[in-house]
């Protein structure tokens, strides 16, 4: 019986050394895990901007206020005004500190110290340029510019009802219907597109420090499908001294010597006609000698021509109104401005902006009247055939032929879907600034 009750107790102690062992070990384990686990940990990578290092620094990010000046920026982050007037004298002829405007924004690099004292003062004009005023030590300022990424990118689609609802259907930015409605002013009338017409466009996208994004830059190539008739469209430069412009695939300049409408927003609200009755006026016959083009107030009226400004003036039935002279046969006119920008005299490209669109004058709504004279009689610009811009020379037709080549092959390969659906589109070139 003793034998037996020491045997029992025996293994007894044996299953309870095993567990004992067997908890030790799954302890262990669960450590060893927890001591890996905390080897694997990736630290986050240090943040830059601006070529500075900002994990060295109390950074503070603000905006000018209205009333702010650089001495008062810094004087309420303790830094002494004879050290503030230091700073300005030294960099007067690198940066004007006067130039500071509300709402820009600026960076503080400040110590990691009690008082956090500024070293460094950085303005960001635009989201591009920046301007850099070091103090720590000795006092410089230089100015810079953030990386600039851009991004080819293509979409094709198909018009249901009108180009700019294919495109946010595609989620791409409208900005590109206004950039192709100016690329196509004088081949295709975009307020009379047909359903079933379709489009495709390479066009390149901006993007500031890899990841801001900055809009369209430019359309390099586009082909567009109207009534059943074929229109190319290839960006082309032909030298460093001319400004990028459109050829079709012969070679044949897009563009006319004027614009086709002086506002970004083509909406036609009213159409140059001789015969229009108004019921206000008992049905009488009052022409209309100008084409009216709906735009919100504030929207930047261009010059659709070259020219040389012959009237910049108010009257009660214009308004603010511009009058340019471009040669001895065309003149335009542009009517109803809330604000004026150029003077009599002056000389202005096609393209610059004259003015801004208003309701001064006799109006009923925010618009520009666009009259058009030839040979000193109005007429409807839409109704004339206007002068093509200067063809493309000669000596670069080869040059340009050779380079559209595989724009064309990328344009007539690219698939049109007639389905309004998101695409995700591809990344086909990538280049940096």
């Amino acid at each position: 019986m003793e034998y037996r009750r020491v045997r029992t107790m025996g293994t007894r102690c044996l299953a309870l050394i095993a567990a004992s062992l067997l908890f030790y070990n799954c302890n262990k384990d669960q450590k060893d895990t927890e001591v890996n686990e905390e080897i694997a940990e990736v630290k986050p990578k240090s943040s830059y901007e601006f070529g500075f290092k900002l994990d060295d620094f109390v950074v503070k990010k603000d905006t000018i206020k209205s009333g702010d000046t650089f001495g008062a920026i810094l004087d309420r982050n303790h830094i002494a005004y004879p050290r503030i007037y230091e700073i300005v004298e030294s960099i007067k002829n690198t940066f004007n500190i006067r130039s500071l405007r509300p709402g820009k924004p600026y960076t503080l690099l400040c110590a990691k110290d009690s008082l956090q004292t500024p070293q460094t003062f950085i303005y960001q004009p635009n989201k591009e340029d920046f301007v850099v005023i070091n103090f720590k030590d000795s006092i410089t300022a230089y100015r810079s510019t953030k990386p600039i990424k851009y991004v080819e990118k293509e979409v094709t689609a198909s018009i249901n009802s009108t180009i700019s609802q294919a495109l946010e259907d595609k989620g791409v930015s409208l900005v590109l219907a206004y950039k192709m409605s100016d690329i196509y002013a004088w081949t295709i009338d975009f307020t009379r597109l047909q359903k079933k017409d379709k489009f495709k466009v390479i066009y390149t996208e901006k993007y500031i420090d890899d990841t801001i994004y900055a809009g369209i830059e430019n359309i390099k190539a586009a082909y567009f499908n109207h009534n059943k008739e074929s229109f190319y469209a290839f960006e082309f430069q032909k030298d460093s001294l001319n400004a990028p412009d459109y050829y079709n695939e012969n070679a044949k300049s897009l563009r006319r010597a004027f614009l086709k409408a002086p506002v970004e927003f083509k909406r036609i609200s009213s159409r140059f006609n001789l015969k229009r009755r108004i019921a206000l006026y008992g049905n009488k016959v009052r022409p209309h000698k100008g084409t009216d083009f709906a735009a919100g107030i504030g929207t930047p009226i261009v010059s659709t021509a070259n020219g040389t400004v012959e009237k910049s003036a108010y009257t009660r039935g214009n308004g603010n109104y511009v009058k340019i002279k471009h040669n001895s046969t065309y003149s335009t006119q542009y009517l109803h401005m809330q604000k004026r920008k150029v003077n009599v005299g002056q000389y202005v490209k096609q393209g610059d902006v004259i003015g801004w669109v208003g309701m001064t004058g006799n109006t009923s709504g925010p618009h520009v009247c666009y009259r058009f004279w030839k040979n000193g009689v109005q007429v409807d610009p839409f109704a004339l055939k206007l002068p093509a811009s200067e063809p493309l020379e000669e000596k670069y037709k080869q040059t340009y032929l050779d380079y559209i080549k595989p724009l064309k092959e990328q344009l007539d390969n690219a698939s049109t879907s007639t389905k309004n659906k998101n695409l995700k589109l591809p990344e086909n070139q990538i280049t940096y600034n």
